[in-house]
């Protein structure tokens, strides 16, 4: 019997204890400052805070807490992978984070428990000598901004609309910095849309350029025959996406003048009112230049029509005049034996005369009704 179970035991391996799987360990944001960071940096009574080194935005996030200031965070074009780590530890909204790293969103501002999320299309005026039937008059982008009671994020997309220099001129306002996070946005808001002025400004040019070639006089002083309408096609689809970008602005900014909210200072609301204003005149005068090329494309195609008709007037009035020889060459070439002054000795210079005095009289009572 012992040898049966020294064979058991030599058979069926010893009994090992399964190691157990170990649960997988929760996810983590990257404390690691990303690449698409431009600046972070900490604010606290309207300085900078220089640290010596650079801080990544955990960091920051957790020295502007413990001493008192906010944040400001700026980032172009981040991934989601990227915006992932800082939207979990700033606690974002989901919507807002999916909007901010999509882009293509209209503006708008949306309100959730503890941030205001508000979009602004930035416009830029492309420089160009000559408005072609393909030329690029206006070049968008966008800026996203997070506002907290600590906090402020740029999300920006497109190659136009840095915010470095407003960084910079702000730091050197430290008593409007000093107000915080609302300072930021609202310094942002007056940016972009003093963006829009000089646009307007410069398509309001290039609008009247097209409208003097459009009614100025045509050769030796008759009907201009306009200029291509796809250049005024061209220009009307920058218009209308320079509206895209500052007529859905106006609500937000209402609202940000004009309603009391938790994260805007109320010293700085009031400033608000005077970025409102500005985006209502930018929208008045954007719907202006709609209606005014429409009316430049109406009279473009009217004047082209007008010209058409001239020439049809002028080839019909040589038509009528190249008719009496035509005419008369047509009689006298036909095969009859017997025809009136046929052997006449004067009959082909009377013939003649009498061809080109009523080609002359036709001509003089066209050019005098204006078909000539």
């Amino acid at each position: 019997m012992s040898m049966i179970r020294d064979l058991r035991a030599v058979v069926r391996p010893s009994a090992r204890p399964v190691p157990r799987k170990e649960a997988a360990a929760p996810f983590e944001p990257d404390t690691t400052t990303s690449s698409a960071v431009v600046d972070c940096a900490v604010y606290r009574d309207g300085a900078r805070v220089e640290s010596g080194r650079t801080l990544s935005p955990q960091e920051a996030m957790r020295e502007a807490r413990r001493d008192g200031g906010f944040v400001w965070i700026g980032l172009h074009e981040p991934t989601e992978a990227e915006f992932a780590g800082i939207a979990s530890a700033f606690g974002l909204h989901p919507l807002a984070v999916e909007d901010a790293v999509q882009a293509h969103q209209r503006p708008k501002l949306e309100r959730y428990d503890d941030s205001l999320f508000t979009v602004f299309k930035t416009v830029h005026y492309v420089e160009h000598d000559q408005l072609t039937a393909s030329s690029e008059v206006i070049d968008t982008g966008e800026v996203m901004c997070f506002t907290g009671r600590d906090f402020f994020i740029t999300v920006r997309h497109g190659g136009q609309g840095s915010l470095r220099a407003l960084r910079h001129r702000l730091q050197e306002d430290p008593e409007l910095l000093a107000k915080g996070p609302s300072a930021v946005l609202h310094a942002i808001a007056d940016h972009v849309v003093d963006g829009y002025i000089a646009v307007a400004d410069s398509v309001q040019d290039d609008i009247d350029e097209v409208e003097t070639e459009v009614f100025s006089p045509g050769r030796n002083g008759g009907v201009s025959r306009g200029v291509d309408s796809a250049r005024i096609y061209q220009l009307k689809r920058e218009v209308l996406e320079f509206k895209r970008a500052v007529a859905p602005l106006q609500r937000p900014m209402q609202l940000l003048s004009e309603r009391p909210m938790r994260l805007v200072d109320p010293d700085i609301q009031k400033y608000f009112r005077d970025v409102a204003d500005h985006v209502a005149r930018v929208h008045e005068q954007v719907m202006g230049f709609d209606e005014l090329l429409n009316s430049i494309l109406q009279a473009n195609l009217a004047q082209a029509s007008v010209a058409q008709n001239e020439d049809m007037r002028k080839i019909t009035a040589w038509a009528a005049i190249i008719a009496v020889p035509t005419m008369v060459c047509g009689v006298y070439g036909m095969n009859f034996k017997y025809m009136p002054e046929l052997h006449w000795k004067y009959g082909y210079p009377v013939i003649m005369s009498v061809t080109v005095a009523l080609c002359l009289g036709i001509h003089r009572t066209l050019k005098r009704n204006g078909w000539l």
